[in-house]
């Protein structure tokens, strides 16, 4: 499952004692936390002055509560110094709190771990800002969402191994000694690893160091509200926190009163959510393409919608009987939860790795270590939140938990909604790329010459109904296309072309032209590519027709460089006019290669429609 560029990243100094150190560190909290908290529901009446069910939600609590209090001052610091040098520090103070910690155990003093939850927590809120922070600074922009993918599956594959491991531990005889051994033992492995990490020099300007909760808080927050895409990538993996904390909260009771399982099948639920988001983190790196595509996570979300749905509709009505964990495995009416649930983490991988590469992208690198605190007390905001609702379903309305999950899926509806109306075309334009690299076997030549920011104009060769939609899967950045009026005006094309912000254009109307041509040099002035077919109709005969005088007009007007592109392998598909009108005659192939080649830049001066064509003809070659 592992790409190429992902096992790369693997193997490079300046990545994997990183990605180890993250994930020893998510292993050991959830060793701790859950050996902690089954150690107090089993344990004897009188070790603890309150009830073990009052207990377990107050470290829940107390786990959360350092993420309000620290988080600000985290990323202030991160910030200010280097971020590998506090990721050591952190590790450090974790080897101190695990070895007050094995102490504890050892003593059976629960009050005293449960402080030491508390200090965890805060080793957790200092850790974070300076863990996403560095990525930036060590990744290339291309290989942040694959460094994404990476942390993602390996934060969840950690939490859930330290889960499982945890309940072993928690059930031998031991249980308490091998706790304190093992706590104290991948505190110490996070520590090495962390020795490893190539130094990450700070991005923000050295400041005194001033505890101030409260004010640092609110000033971290309007931080992340500057920017609304950064805003709105924080509010967004915090709703996918919610949603993962609602869904990970009731799988105890979901197994036991909906699906008649036992203990184990809580770990077999919480094993196919993490798997699920670990497949779709790495899944979502290859689908993007290995860059940050802002339209794959509406596609994320839409899953999250739909699977969220089918688990609570496929919830038997009478929890079957399952008296092992292997009939409880190949029990029938389960299996159909089996699969909405993993696909329910697949859905939720691939919404979550986008948002964490846009953000950590576009925050300033003087602020992005704040930016990631104030999405971790927006996520700690959030999980409160969904606790709150929970209770209020569960225990004051008195509803079932299917009819919980079902309400979460309507829930997630509205923020797809939103989100698509957002940027409906990103959306569009990954479907575009989806549909195309399905139907094409489309390679890429020499695309790095697109500016990567900056209006440009594109020329291209013009052979089938699906060029387009190629070109707008392969360019990294949004395309605005030129296009006859006509089609533009087909239905539900026009839905399509519109939510793209197509340009459509009618030959033979002077005021159509006009407003094409105006709309062509506002979107160019502000930094956009446009897209045009000079030919100005599909090729009859396979060759590349002369270039339309409309090319010269826009160029006088708009004086933006020129990127001439090459369609190549596309005359004879079914979109094309070859062997007869196109659309309408029976398939000769599938899956065509097709290759697009893109040329230097050319001044806007310079170019004009003869040599342009001859620059596109020189690209395409023989290659029709």
């Amino acid at each position: 499952m592992v790409s190429q560029s992902q096992a790369a990243l693997l193997s490079k100094r300046r990545f994997f004692p990183y990605f180890l150190t993250q994930a020893l560190g998510a292993f050991n909290d959830n060793i701790y936390k859950n050996v902690l908290l089954i150690l107090i529901a089993f344990a004897a009446p009188n070790a603890l002055p309150f009830e073990s069910d009052f207990a377990i939600n107050l470290a829940a609590g107390i786990f959360i509560l350092p993420f309000f209090l620290f988080s600000a001052t985290a990323g202030v610091l991160a910030d200010t110094y280097d971020k590998a040098f506090i990721m050591r520090k952190v590790k450090l103070a974790e080897i101190l709190i695990m070895s007050m910690a094995a102490i504890a155990f050892w003593a059976e003093n629960y009050l005293v771990l449960l402080l030491l939850l508390f200090l965890m927590g805060a080793q957790s809120a200092f850790f974070g800002p300076a863990k996403y922070a560095l990525l930036p600074q060590h990744l290339k922009k291309e290989e942040l969402v694959s460094g994404n993918a990476l942390v993602e599956t390996g934060t969840f594959l950690a939490i859930l191994l330290g889960t499982l491991l945890a309940g072993i531990i928690a059930n031998q005889e031991q249980a308490r000694i091998i706790a304190a051994v093992a706590v104290v033992s991948f505190a110490v492995l996070g520590y090495f690893s962390s020795r490893f990490i190539p130094d990450a020099k700070p991005s923000g300007t050295p400041a005194p160091f001033r505890w101030q909760p409260i004010r640092q808080t609110k000033k971290t927050l309007s931080i992340a509200a500057k920017d609304k895409l950064v805003l709105q990538c924080v509010l967004g993996i915090s709703w996918f926190w919610f949603l993962g904390a609602s869904y990970l909260t009731q799988f105890p009771n979901f197994a036991k009163l909906h699906l008649g399982g036992n203990a184990a099948a809580v770990s077999v639920l919480l094993t196919l959510f993490s798997i699920g988001i670990a497949i779709g983190s790495l899944l979502c790196d290859r689908l993007s393409g290995h860059r940050i595509e802002p339209g794959i996570v509406p596609l994320g979300c839409l899953g999250i919608t739909i699977f969220g749905a089918d688990l609570a509709l496929a919830t038997p009505d009478i929890a079957p009987m399952s008296d092992s964990l292997w009939a409880f495995l190949t029990q029938p009416d389960l299996l159909r939860v089996f699969f909405s649930l993993t696909m329910l983490g697949v859905s939720g991988g691939i919404y979550i790795v986008p948002l964490y590469a846009m953000m950590q992208n576009r925050a300033a690198p003087e602020e992005r270590a704040q930016v990631i605190a104030a999405n971790n007390i927006w996520n700690a905001i959030f999980m409160v939140c969904s606790a709150i609702t929970a209770i209020v379903f569960l225990s004051v309305l008195s509803l079932s938990i299917p009819y919980f999950f079902l309400f979460l899926a309507g829930m997630n509806l509205l923020v797809l909604v939103y989100i698509y109306l957002q940027a409906p075309d990103f959306f569009w334009r990954f479907l575009v790329w989806i549909v195309s690299h399905t139907m094409y076997r489309v390679s890429h030549r020499q695309l790095e010459h697109i500016p990567k920011e900056g209006g440009a104009l594109i020329v291209c060769n013009h052979v089938s109904y699906m060029d387009a939609l190629l070109l707008a899967g392969a360019c990294p950045r949004p395309i605005r296309f030129i296009m006859d009026e006509a089609i533009f005006k087909m239905p539900l094309i026009k839905t399509f072309c519109s939510a793209c912000k197509v340009i459509p254009i009618a030959a033979k109307d002077r005021r159509s032209i006009q407003k094409a041509f105006e709309e062509v040099e506002y979107y160019l002035s502000q930094g956009e590519l446009v897209c045009i077919f000079p030919e100005g109709k599909l090729t009859h005969d396979g060759e590349i027709g002369p270039f339309m005088r409309g090319i010269d007009l826009i160029l006088r007007r708009s004086p933006a460089p020129v990127i001439p592109m090459a369609l190549q392998g596309l005359w004879g598909s079914y979109f094309s006019r070859e062997g007869g009108k196109a659309l309408v005659k029976w398939p000769k192939r599938f899956w065509s290669r097709v290759t697009i080649v893109a040329g230097e830049p050319v001044n806007a001066q310079e170019a004009t429609s003869g040599n342009l064509r001859e620059t596109v003809m020189a690209l395409r070659g023989e290659a029709r």
